[in-house]
């Protein structure tokens, strides 16, 4: 893992300074520099071989709409913890569709922890990264070494040691000219974009409050099996344990955050909050919240307010909203109006599936030789619900320089099976919940 530097994450709150800091010269350290060039091979026609790291229910989705960017991809290797996973993936209903495009022998098909690196090693041009996030900072490491390109899911890290070795790669990538998408799938819907552009050029006046809100009833469990290794236990209920998921302000709340964060053009300079466990109190539920609440603070001094919930019965939205001086947004559904509620603009444009589109765009940047990379937006939103989770855990005001450089680092001392997770449950079976007052969070 990086060693923690202060140089290797900015105390400056705009997103340019921040990312201005992650340097060629401090990833290169990490990295290496051998085989750098500064123009992208531009694929044109040519098929692009495709590795699939990650098979589970989202590793598909992605795997299909990757085969669906154009005539020529081929999928060509699929790697994973689990073998089940593999082949269920395989035998998808949506994937068997696309069957002409799939190239994936027996030889091809990698089980374990290692199972990566062997997807990353075969003769792929680019890997799609969809493991629990916990993984994202060592695959994507090892990933842009080898000289791949990359679409990688949200969020890219669960800690902040994480987060700088993602930024580090995604200099290195830049130098290496490959093309890095990460799924954050709002930034490529044109509803959004169109009406981002319009808050931000100014049509509701200065922006001092946005709320967002990812809340929901929750998600699945997996009950423990005989013979099953608490490793084994906690990488099939990965979405409970934090140096796996990052909590769910993290794995999901994470696009709202982003979206906050991408009209006002910055990252959180501070933040406070609350949360805890009302509804998911069970053994399975390992060791994360149901619920969180923080107050966010730009540096203009603006507001965002943001919440996450998985409790049912209660009231769900997933969306984001804007206040300005001169009206207001809610922005997922491309309107404006002014102080009264009149509308005045609502958007008529093309309407995509964003999942889609993504997809379509970085393959369509790579064939160009001219590869986006969006490690770096994808490493800010990711940091700042981060800092989100450090704030409710702890229930102290964190600060954006505090939690950045923050030494502590969620993940295991190794990855084997038999090997002892970063948290065990006691006696009882139940696993360590942060408690706020007493939770040390950096």
């Amino acid at each position: 893992m990086q060693p923690t530097r202060q140089s290797d994450f900015p105390s400056t709150n705009s997103r340019r300074s921040f990312l201005a800091t992650a340097s060629l010269s401090a990833a290169a350290a990490t990295l290496g520099t051998s085989g750098i060039v500064r123009a992208a091979h531009p694929f044109g026609d040519e098929t692009i071989k495709i590795g699939l790291v990650g098979s589970g229910g989202r590793g598909t989705q992605a795997a299909t709409q990757a085969l669906q960017t154009s005539d020529n991809v081929k999928l060509v290797a699929v790697g994973d913890a689990f073998r089940n996973r593999i082949d269920g993936c395989l035998d998808d209903r949506s994937m068997r569709k696309l069957e002409s495009k799939i190239d994936v022998p027996e030889g091809r098909k990698f089980v374990g922890f290692d199972a990566y690196q062997q997807v990353i090693d075969s003769d792929v041009d680019l890997v799609i990264l969809t493991t629990p996030p916990g993984f994202r900072p060592i695959h994507f490491d090892a990933a842009v070494k080898a000289g791949k390109h990359v679409f990688m899911e949200k969020p890219v890290a669960v800690d902040a040691p994480g987060i700088r070795r993602v930024l580090a790669a995604a200099e290195v990538a830049k130098a290496k000219g490959l093309g890095v998408g990460v799924g954050l799938q709002r930034r490529h819907d044109p509803q959004y974009i169109e009406t981002v552009k319009r808050i931000q050029d100014g049509d509701i006046g200065d922006v001092g409050l946005t709320r967002v809100y990812w809340n929901g009833g929750g998600v699945w469990t997996k009950p423990r099996e005989e013979d099953q290794t608490e490793m084994e236990y906690q990488m099939r209920n990965w979405y409970y344990f934090n140096w796996l998921c990052g909590d769910h302000i993290v794995e999901q709340h994470i696009h709202n955050i982003d979206v906050s964060n991408w009209l006002k053009g910055m990252v959180p300079e501070r933040a406070q909050g609350m949360g805890g466990r009302e509804f998911r109190t069970g053994i399975e539920h390992g060791q994360i919240y149901d619920h969180h609440m923080v107050e966010f603070t730009y540096p203009d001094g603006s507001t965002m307010l943001s919440c996450c919930r998985h409790i049912p019965g209660c009231w769900s939205q997933v969306s984001e909203f804007a206040d300005g001086t001169n009206g207001a947004s809610k922005v997922g559904s491309g309107r404006l109006t002014d102080r009264d509620g009149n509308e005045v603009f609502r958007y008529r444009g093309r309407r995509v599936n964003p999942y889609q589109q993504e997809h379509d765009d970085l393959f369509a940047s790579i064939r160009s030789g001219n590869p986006i990379n969006e490690a770096e937006y994808g490493a800010t939103s990711t940091m700042s619900a981060i800092l989100g989770r450090m704030a409710t855990y702890s229930g102290k005001v964190v600060t954006w320089e505090d939690a950045t450089t923050s030494n502590i680092d969620l993940s295991p001392s190794e990855y084997a099976w038999n090997a002892t997770p970063p948290v065990v449950p006691d006696d009882s079976g139940a696993y360590p919940v942060p408690v706020p007052g007493k939770t040390v969070v950096v």
